[in-house]
């Protein structure tokens, strides 16, 4: 009994090595090569065929040079204005959200463009409570802290732009240009780009393309945000000095 006990201490320790350098791995690759696929595309594909809808799948990547400088600054106004400056959790944006959420009024995520990122790339969306529920968070928050460590924000940025769900079956910045807007998401207006931005937390339900009145009143909030907030550092700043060089 104690040999077998030895053998299954082995097992899930190199299970655990193997697991814990096949993510490390994965992350190194990602920040380097594009994310064509996220398993939120392969879900939405799977709700789609069981409800027996047409088969909705937009996507193409695009480097972060080839979108707007506006989209990155207007999803940092609505979603993380501290994405710049945090290590991947915002504390205090936390701290906002809950209290907004107890006086019955929501406008922000408590996730981080960060969190998210992690969580479009790396896990499945499913709903999970209890354990479950605390496992997941746990996962995300180390695959969080990975790309934080080993990606550059602006690569963060630019893979969250590429696989964020922007509309029904519609994956990224380029498809819903093309699908909303009818031009490139180099293209997109500084409105555009709000609306986009306000669309997210919700965007099979906040059509960017047929706006309601409420999604006319965020869009000026985000604009106003994007006013105040400035800009979004296209390029990290090592590469700057380089081309000035």
């Amino acid at each position: 009994m104690g040999k077998f006990f030895s053998k299954l201490s082995n097992f899930i320790k190199w299970m655990l090595i193997v697991t814990l350098a096949g993510s490390i791995l994965l992350v190194v690759l990602f920040r380097y090569v594009p994310v064509y696929v996220s398993p939120l595309m392969f879900i939405r594909t799977w709700e789609q065929v069981n409800q027996g809808k047409q088969i909705r799948w937009h996507h193409q990547w695009v480097p972060l040079d080839s979108i707007a400088p506006e989209l990155p600054l207007a999803v940092m106004s609505c979603e993380d204005q501290n994405f710049l400056i945090h290590n991947g959790f915002d504390w205090e944006a936390i701290q906002k959200v809950m209290k907004e959420r107890e006086e019955g009024e929501r406008f922000r995520g408590g996730s981080t463009i960060s969190q998210q990122t992690a969580k479009n790339v790396f896990l499945f969306p499913t709903s999970s409570s209890g354990k479950l529920a605390w496992i997941r968070k746990g996962t995300e928050a180390y695959f969080t802290l990975l790309i934080e460590f080993m990606w550059s924000k602006q690569r963060i940025m630019e893979v969250y732009l590429n696989t964020i769900e922007m509309g029904d079956g519609i994956y990224g910045a380029e498809a819903v240009a093309q699908e909303h807007f009818g031009c490139k998401a180099k293209k997109l207006t500084r409105n555009q780009c709000a609306m986009i931005a306000i669309s997210l937390p919700n965007p099979r339900k906040m059509n960017s393309s047929s706006p309601s009145n409420y999604m006319y009143r965020r869009q000026s909030w985000c604009l106003r945000q994007m006013k105040w907030l400035g800009s979004f550092p296209m390029h990290k700043e090592e590469d700057t000095k380089d081309g000035g060089e």
